[in-house]
């Protein structure tokens, strides 16, 4: 029955409490919430990963959502899709979207008719007050350039099923929302680098055991210009380290957690730059040399890769991958060098 995970039954069931607990309670502020909560999660959830196996159960759905939130399901998929794709939107009229159109023109007429006053004064301020709240949140999800933001709190992301993770979902639209929780840097690695933030000592103990290995490690590197170091915000040890060694370079910082390059900015100057994305093995980056962090995940995907550029890749020290160098048996890490 279901295409991708069993656990989207739980959004068709909350679909089904929003509707009878709208036929029970239909006043203008539960209206709104509705609209706004359903429409960025069951709503949004169902766009990008339509839940059954059956089209036909998939295009009812989509109609009964329709009904359910005043908006075309067809029409809201075909504009969501084109801000991921950073197109322009354009209407295009084909006969689901002219399907779910007709239903919520028939429902509003047929409240308009029966209950004027309900219509004008509670469903239409409701609905509208909606639709302000998800433009709300779609500028809230974005900074001032369109960029994707993330927001990583525990509570707002069990209420909004992983909504939160949005880097990670415009880097992969297609990640079904069970899985967006598994952001690379979480776990005890995050905590250790945590552990490293209050202490003095031991920020120096890792940045010159990195140091060490970057010394024996760059010499092997023809140019390396312009550097991009991926999830290198919460301690930047490593863009510390090669503001050292090479003073000539452009150092960029990818990491996808906006948090965490605030704390960067912390130890760096205006010399490095910083992007709030979320880097995927393969993806095509402007530099010289690729700097990935033990975090990211499995290595067999990015030594798999055919890299436009050379990487250095930390990893477990017993995983010895091309030229390397040991950063500590303290820490149990060492340095893969990378070649295209």
């Amino acid at each position: 029955m279901w295409r991708f995970s069993r656990r989207d039954a739980v959004l068709v069931a909350l679909a089904g409490v929003h509707a009878v607990v709208l036929a029970i309670w239909p006043v203008a502020p539960l209206i709104a919430v509705g609209v706004w909560w359903n429409s960025n999660t069951i709503a949004h959830n169902f766009i990008h990963r339509p839940f059954f196996r059956s089209g036909t159960v998939n295009r009812c759905f989509s109609g009964g959502l329709s009904i359910l939130l005043g908006i075309p399901q067809a029409l809201w998929r075909d504009r969501h899709l084109a801000h991921h794709a950073g197109v322009d939107w354009r209407l295009r009229v084909y006969p689901q979207l002219a399907f779910e159109t007709a239903l919520v023109l028939s429902v509003w007429t047929g409240l308009a008719l029966l209950a004027p006053r309900f219509f004008l004064f509670t469903y239409a301020p409701g609905y509208l007050a909606g639709l302000a709240l998800c433009a709300g949140q779609g500028r809230w999800e974005h900074d001032r350039t369109g960029a994707a933001v993330s927001h990583y709190g525990r509570l707002y992301n069990s209420l909004m099923f992983n909504d939160g993770y949005h880097v990670e979902h415009h880097a992969d639209p297609s990640i079904h929302w069970t899985q967006l929780g598994r952001r690379p840097g979480g776990g005890p690695l995050e905590m250790l680098e945590r552990l490293a933030l209050r202490s003095a000592p031991l920020q120096r103990f890792v940045v010159d055991s990195h140091r060490r290995a970057f010394e024996r490690i760059l010499p092997r590197v023809r140019c390396a210009r312009r550097v991009t170091i991926v999830g290198g915000g919460l301690f930047p040890r490593t863009a510390i380290i090669l503001k050292e060694l090479l003073p000539g370079a452009e150092l960029t910082i990818v990491d996808s957690n906006s948090r965490h390059i605030d704390i960067a900015r912390t130890f760096l100057d205006g010399a490095v730059r910083y992007r709030n994305a979320c880097y995927r093995p393969g993806d095509e980056l402007d530099c010289d040399l690729l700097v990935v962090p033990l975090s990211l995940g499995p290595r067999a995907e990015l030594y798999g890769k055919r890299l436009a550029q050379p990487a250095l890749v930390h990893d477990w020290m017993w995983r010895r991958h091309g030229t390397g160098a040991i950063v500590s048996p303290l820490l149990l890490k060492r340095i893969n060098l990378v070649h295209p």
